[in-house]
């Protein structure tokens, strides 16, 4: 089902077919809310009945995910949806929630999915780089080239190798366990 967002009045949409159009992965809970999943890192709701903005992470707490709901709030509050004052952490571990300001003139939900497309549009160069850096990573260890890998027996077997030698270790505990 796809969700329909009108910025503007029913007659200036008669007159011209759209007045904006965006392009999210967006769904409709049952009690309203708009659920936006395009972000990599981070799942956005917007609550029209709360007057309020939440972001939590897609799957673990880090510094990383804290940087993104922090460049989220910082892009908001910039252009001048939500209360600086009232981001906070959520209920949820590692969400962060702000109220939105009520505005006369305009729908402040629709205007504050508009301008998270416009986040989540300038943030994609980002995801899509660490994505791909991953893939080459990847690609790195799975398929290495000639330089980074050796042939099976290249390197001659010795008894013993590495800085754990055989029979040193505690004084108590030398009968305990016998190496070969």
């Amino acid at each position: 089902m796809a969700v329909r967002v009108i910025i503007g009045d029913q007659e200036e949409e008669k007159l011209s077919p759209a007045v904006a159009k965006i392009e999210l992965v967006i769904r409709r809970t049952m009690d309203g809310d708009y659920m936006i999943m395009d972000h990599t890192e981070v799942d956005i709701i917007v609550m029209p009945k709360s007057m309020k903005v939440v972001a939590f992470p897609k799957d673990l707490m880090s510094d990383m995910i804290y940087g993104t709901e922090n460049r989220l709030f910082r892009f908001l509050s910039s252009k001048g949806l939500i209360e600086i004052g009232s981001i906070q952490a959520g209920s949820i571990y590692g969400s962060l929630e702000a109220r939105l300001l009520k505005s006369d003139n305009f729908d402040t939900v629709k205007m504050t999915i508009l301008n998270l497309q416009k986040w989540i549009d300038e943030e994609r160069p980002y995801f899509e780089f660490s994505d791909k850096l991953e893939d080459m990573v990847a690609d790195r260890f799975v398929d290495p080239n000639d330089e980074e890998s050796t042939e099976l027996g290249e390197i001659p077997h010795d008894t013993t190798k590495g800085a754990l030698q055989p029979m040193r270790g505690n004084a108590h505990h030398w009968m305990s366990y016998t190496y070969e």
